[in-house]
């Protein structure tokens, strides 16, 4: 055992700043993000390729990426993510024109895709260095979880607050525009700012993030390696139910999630009549959403036990968030005060479901694959989440404006909750003490889930 290695308190307090570090930056670019390619002349269509671009990328690169940090470690994967997030901003935030921003977003995939997993296998492994494959996790991820979202509800404020704050005055934002050359405008300077947190985000990862030492290996051996590792990430997949229905549900979560981003930004602003006022609603109301996720979050140990174990709780907060996207499909087609608190009400209630199913979620992943594969199998999970979420995307452009799109999305979702019946009608789901002593890569077939259907898709 490395001697530096932190105790699991102090290993869950380095997480959770983790978490908000890499998402604080992303939840300051969330409001402002497609009103200002709208003010700058992109169409819906054109903004939705964009978002396509970096989910597609995101989904191309995350088993290699998954591997890559399997094969080198967690803390230099993680920190190259910053990097590559720092100059997606500082791409997106300044480009006028479509190539800057397409390249932006795919360096956003990029990132993403390598962002995903290193952080929260460094947090499970360094745990159970110190106390055992039994260890109890559920907490710190939570705890993680719900920094995230926190992270979340400061940056859209953060988004919202600023370009409406620049824009005041009798020449809103003309003297910041003139002043670099039309590269800056109010809706922008969020961005940018992220890139500063960025900095701050890459320099803890390398010095707050020590884990044990890894073989050194030539490039040619790690490119030889990432493959294998990716294959072994994917074994899993294949011959356990459990990990399926994860994977599944995850796709689902990603259409309920694209949904949102791109439908919200145009009804705020069709609610205030102007993009920086209407950047202003929708930060409030990402925020809120933020704090219902850190809420579910939070409450996700609780949700299991009430529920009767972490399947049955996933149903639970999968349930909860179709419900809400369904309840915003209904009122997309009205106006009026009642009506609006019923959207804002199914708002919270989709971002409080899926707060209270991920960490449960992930438990049960844990508990179904090794130290060797951790990384791996949470890409294959991004991967889901990004694929489905593209698909999404691209479908949600296409569609005419009012309920259908909402309805798409809500649909998705419940199609995802009802993976999870199929466990129901065993004994109590309980996780077993720790996950199995083989590699993710092993021949051998994990032991099924106590009250799963080994046959159910995830």
């Amino acid at each position: 055992m490395n001697p530096r290695t932190p105790d699991p308190r102090t290993a869950r307090r380095r997480y959770a700043t983790v978490c908000a570090l890499f998402w604080l930056p992303v939840g300051a670019a969330i409001a402002p993000k497609v009103l200002l390619l709208t003010e700058r002349g992109f169409a819906l269509a054109t903004i939705t390729a964009f978002v396509a671009a970096h989910s597609l990328t995101a989904a191309a690169l995350e088993l290699p990426t998954g591997g890559l940090s399997d094969v080198l470690g967690r803390r230099p994967v993680l920190a190259a993510a910053g990097v590559l997030d720092l100059a997606a901003l500082a791409l997106i935030g300044l480009g006028t024109t479509a190539l800057p921003v397409a390249l932006g977003s795919v360096l956003l995939g990029a990132g993403r895709a390598l962002s995903t997993g290193p952080a929260e296998a460094w947090y499970v492994d360094t745990v159970q260095a110190k106390e055992g494959p039994g260890a109890e996790l559920r907490t710190g991820l939570a705890r993680g979880s719900a920094a995230s979202s926190a992270a979340l509800a400061v940056g859209t404020l953060i988004g919202g607050g600023l370009p409406w704050l620049l824009g005041l005055g009798p020449n809103p934002g003309a003297w910041l525009a003139e002043a670099t050359a039309g590269y800056v405008v109010p809706l922008s300077v969020p961005m940018l700012l992220g890139v500063l947190i960025e900095l701050g985000f890459i320099t803890y990862v390398l010095l707050a993030l020590p884990e044990p030492p890894h073989p050194r290996a030539t490039l040619s051996g790690v490119l030889r390696g990432i493959p294998a590792t990716a294959l072994d990430g994917l074994r899993p997949a294949g011959r356990d139910a459990m990990v399926r229905r994860v994977l599944l549900s995850a796709g689902s979560a990603g259409a309920a999630l694209f949904t949102l981003e791109l439908l919200t930004p145009g009804r705020a602003a069709a609610l205030t009549g102007a993009p920086e006022s209407g950047a202003v609603v929708f930060a409030g109301l990402a925020c809120a959403g933020y704090v219902c996720s850190g809420v579910g979050s939070h409450l996700a140990p609780l949700t299991a036990r009430r529920a009767g174990g972490g399947e049955r709780a996933v149903l639970v907060g999968l349930a909860a968030g179709a419900l809400g996207l369904l309840l915003l499909g209904a009122t997309a087609a009205f106006t009026g005060p009642a009506v609006t608190i019923l959207a804002v009400c199914g708002y919270g209630l989709v971002y409080l479901g899926l707060g209270a199913a991920g960490p449960n979620e992930n438990e049960l992943l844990h508990r179904r694959v090794g130290r060797e594969g951790r990384a791996t199998a949470l890409s294959v999970q991004s991967l889901a989440l990004q694929l489905t979420g593209a698909a999404a995307g691209l479908t949600i452009g296409a569609l005419p404006a009012g309920p259908l799109p909402w309805l798409v999305g809500g649909i998705t979702l419940l199609a995802g909750a009802l993976l999870w019946t199929g466990s129901m009608g065993g004994r109590s789901q309980k996780e077993p003490a720790g996950p199995r002593n083989e590699p993710a890569g092993s021949q051998k077939e994990p032991a099924p889930h106590p009250g799963s259907a080994k046959a159910r898709a995830e």
